[in-house]
């Protein structure tokens, strides 16, 4: 798990989800969500790439879609209900 142990990923995830819940169109790059989306908890910061991870995991299980922002970048929000 990189430089997480499990309890702490989970941390992170538990932030992303809330924070989407609380902004459901937000839409960032991973060095934005580790910046802008997880300041509010210093435990949930992690590593850039603890935050890849999870955004990865969070995409596969549905719950998020990463795509090109208009200036290249990856970028992800929440993945539209249907």
């Amino acid at each position: 798990m990189g430089g997480q142990e499990p309890e702490a990923f989970e941390r992170i995830l538990a932030e992303i989800r809330r924070y989407l819940a609380a902004h459901p169109s937000a839409t960032d790059t991973a060095a934005g969500i580790m910046r802008w989306w997880l300041h509010s908890d210093p435990d949930a910061a992690g590593s850039l790439a603890d935050i890849e991870r999870a955004l990865e995991r969070l995409e596969a299980e549905g719950e998020l879609e990463r795509f090109a922002a208009t200036d290249g970048r990856l970028a992800y929000r929440a993945r539209p209900r249907r």
